[in-house]
């Protein structure tokens, strides 16, 4: 089941365990079944302080991890390998008595929760944005008695997840009703849980910054850390640290580093911005900026900030095609993840919206676990790479349309197909399946801005080699600006371009 290099990774993580864990098990004849079995089998040898014992769930196989003569509430409802694996280790390790590594006063507000809370969150092995939920879930339930988890596989759990409308992971049940879906934060689930509440007047009163960095990804970080480096008083406001990146799958062109992982270098990029003295506010959304003597930065939450010079680092986001059905089937068949949402239509028809390379991409990775997957490009010709459409070509259970104008996509709960226009005889045809998956490119968040930086006819912010806007002290780095090219490595130049190009300001000004 495990490979040498992971199980040996694996006993030295087991070393760890404080205190005795039982492993509970409900396993049947089934293959799912087996595997579980073997998996659980494999960790009990690995440890003294592992025994398993019978069990009973409402699902089978699964298996849950516990403190000798207590529940911890924590259970896996499938085979918690690929991004999950680590989701089991954290689970023995804390279960074990080993303290969670969280904010202490995440974990008050956790501790002041009223239960019962029982937690059940659909997830696929593929999904890089489910394990952040998971552990976070599973957290809770080792610090909280009436709090209970059970992560379930989805590809074990196919009639389950269609009878529930689970079309999309993670999707996150809270007393059997449908609570929260996409990638969450520890902090983000305790917000919406209702335990949260924004020290408004706190805000108001922080004193002015020198840079204030509007956003956190991998240009607003690179921007935190050189202005901090300077020894200026630096903040960083982000609605998720590590933005975009968040939703990156494979990563290998990120220079000295082969191949990572979104989500692993989102942690870094924060661990690496906390190891200097910047005031992070995250799960802040801004709604307005405007130059007074300082800039004011207004936030949704009702605070404003004040700074004398800021760098919007705002990013993009995935482009929408702006046609019916595609809102309101949202998480319903329609996807923007083809790696977190793929495994949920394994054995259907699915299309993709977008001929570039991430189009492509997505439906050469779709066509291995789908039946068949339709690829509707709006051109006459594909934008891939040449060697990523031959490769598309090849495949027998895709089929590639050009020169079609996606008119709707139609439903009745859940997406059932999808209209197109063909842009040369203006013919409109129907396609039956079951999802659809917008590639279509990004778009810049920066609509909020209004009239108060120039801004392209695309909508990206316009700045100079040093990263300057058309208004003095504003600055602008990544994704949100008019950079050629949109490239992690190219974003954190940008970056340390802007929070340079702040400071040689401050000191001219």
């Amino acid at each position: 089941m495990l490979d040498q290099e992971i199980k040996s990774q694996l006993k030295e993580y087991l070393q760890l365990l404080e205190n005795d864990i039982v492993l509970k098990v409900s396993f049947g004849a089934d293959d799912v079944s087996k595997e579980a079995e073997e998996l659980v089998n494999e960790i009990a040898g690995m440890s003294d302080k592992i025994t398993i014992e019978q069990g009973e769930f409402p699902r089978t196989p699964t298996f849950s991890v516990n403190r000798p003569g207590e529940d911890s509430g924590i259970a896996f409802a499938g085979v918690p390998l690929g991004h999950e694996f680590t989701s089991l280790v954290l689970a023995l390790l804390q279960v074990s008595g080993r303290p969670p590594k969280a904010d202490v006063k995440l974990l008050e507000q956790i501790k002041q929760l009223q239960g019962p809370l029982h937690f059940e969150s659909y997830v696929s092995l593929s999904c890089h944005n489910c394990p952040d939920v998971v552990q976070a879930l599973n957290l809770m339930s080792v610090v909280h008695p009436a709090i209970t988890h059970t992560m379930i596989e989805g590809s074990a759990f196919k009639e389950e997840a269609d009878d529930n409308g689970v079309m999309a992971v993670p999707s996150v049940f809270l007393n059997g009703e449908s609570f929260v879906n996409g990638r969450q934060t520890l902090k983000s689930i305790l917000e919406k849980l209702g335990t949260t509440t924004v020290d408004v007047s706190g805000l108001n009163d922080k004193e002015a910054f020198d840079v204030l960095v509007v956003g956190g990804g991998p240009a607003g970080a690179s921007a935190a850390i050189y202005a901090a480096r300077k020894g200026i008083r630096t903040g960083v406001v982000a609605e998720r640290f590590g933005g975009q990146v968040q939703d990156t799958m494979g990563i290998e062109n990120f220079i000295t580093t082969k191949y990572t992982e979104g989500p692993k270098l989102a942690a870094s990029l924060e661990e690496h911005v906390r190891d200097y003295e910047v005031d992070i506010m995250d799960l802040m959304r801004a709604k307005s900026l405007e130059k007074k003597d300082l800039f004011e930065l207004e936030l949704e939450n009702g605070a404003t900030l004040k700074s004398k010079t800021v760098v919007l680092s705002t990013g993009a986001r995935w482009r929408n095609i702006g046609v019916p059905g595609e809102a309101e089937f949202k998480n319903k068949g329609v996807a923007y993840c083809p790696h977190c949402d793929g495994p949920i239509f394994e054995g259907k028809d699915v299309a993709v919206i977008g001929g570039g390379n991430s189009g492509i991409e997505a439906a050469i990775d779709l066509a291995g676990i789908v039946k068949h997957v339709t690829v509707l490009e709006f051109l006459p010709e594909l934008k891939a790479d040449k060697v990523l459409q031959e490769r598309v070509y090849s495949l027998p259970n895709v089929t590639v349309i050009t020169n079609a104008r996606t008119s709707e996509i139609y439903g009745d709960q859940k997406v059932q197909g999808l209209r197109y226009v063909d842009r040369e005889t203006e013919e409109e045809h129907s396609i039956e399946l079951a999802g659809v998956f917008v590639q279509i490119g990004l778009v810049p968040n920066t609509e909020w801005l209004e009239d108060t930086v120039e801004r392209s006819k695309f909508g990206e912010i316009i700045v100079d080699k040093r990263g300057s806007t058309n208004i003095p002290g504003l600055f602008a780095a990544g994704d949100c600006t008019d950079s050629a090219y949109k490239q992690i490595i190219i974003s954190m130049g940008s970056g340390a371009t802007a929070a340079l190009g702040a400071f040689d300001h401050l000191i001219r000004n």
